[in-house]
């Protein structure tokens, strides 16, 4: 593993610091930015936050600092969901959020966690089921928010009205809720970010970019058998065949009773001959 590789393995293993988060995302979004300045667009987020920050008194309640954070980044600063080009692959790298304000709930996520962080609140990453929340522990409770919809709070009404649209209405309305909203640490994060950008990529048939979102997501979880087999498809589709026969066996290894097991080792055969062919 390389120097890189293992910062961005360190950054997605540091528990729930929101600043190693935000770095780890932005060394994701240098795979597509080969130009990106990671340490620049650090000092721009830590800004935001000290900003805010020296704006308010010491002794402000959690609920105040809460409603302060919502007015700063949504109302001020103008960042939000982008209802109309959802799955626009900007949505999901955290240096076109900065600079464009708009994104999806994961990566508006990230800043509200690291503004929020800075200003003293203990924020949490929630990996709700369809939507990425956020989770903080107050004296009534825990309060779950929602960057994606200006920082608003969700009920638990709202909750499962959300986990419906996964779940379904039958499974949803009896389903403990406690489970679903435990807090993610810095490497769930990133994988469910990893996700997304494989499923864009995948869709708009862009092998190349899938390729290397599957890099990433190898590098933190390798014991994943399916993202084997999805870096397999996306070597073969580029024609990379030795690459592909490689990930296909390595995927038949750590799941010797796959469904699939037949289809796969067909497509080891062929790859065998043209690697045969290609000597």
């Amino acid at each position: 593993m390389d120097r890189e590789s293992e910062q961005f393995c360190r950054l997605a293993g540091a528990g729930d610091d929101a600043a190693s988060l935000a770095e780890a995302a932005l060394v994701i979004g240098r795979d597509v930015y080969p130009d990106l300045d990671v340490a620049a667009e650090l000092t721009h987020l830590h800004e935001l936050g000290a900003k805010l920050r020296a704006r308010l008194p010491e002794d402000l309640v959690i609920t105040a600092r809460l409603h302060a954070l919502n007015r700063y980044l949504f109302d001020e600063l103008g960042f939000r969901g982008n209802d109309d080009a959802y799955y626009d692959p900007r949505n999901s790298y955290l240096n076109e959020l900065l600079a464009r304000r708009l994104g999806i709930p994961i990566t508006l996520a990230i800043v509200y966690l690291c503004v929020g962080q800075t200003i003293g609140l203990k924020l949490r990453g929630v990996s709700f089921p369809g939507h990425f929340l956020v989770s903080l522990s107050c004296p009534d409770g825990l309060v779950v928010l929602d960057p994606f919809a200006a920082g608003r709070s969700h009920s638990e009404a709202s909750l499962r009205e959300k986990l419906s649209q996964v779940a379904g209405e039958t499974d949803a309305a009896v389903l403990p809720l406690g489970g679903f909203l435990e807090p993610s640490d810095n490497r769930q994060i990133a994988l469910r970010m990893l996700r997304n950008l494989k499923s864009i990529y995948q869709k708009r048939g862009e092998h190349d970019k899938t390729l290397l979102v599957l890099q990433r997501m190898l590098l933190l979880a390798p014991e994943i058998a399916a993202e084997w087999r999805a870096r397999a498809e996306a070597y073969h589709k580029l024609e990379c065949f030795r690459a592909a026969l490689n990930d296909y066996q390595h995927y038949l290894s750590l799941e010797p009773e796959a469904p699939d097991r037949r289809e796969v080792e067909a497509l080891v055969l062929q790859l065998r001959e043209s690697c045969a062919k290609i000597n």
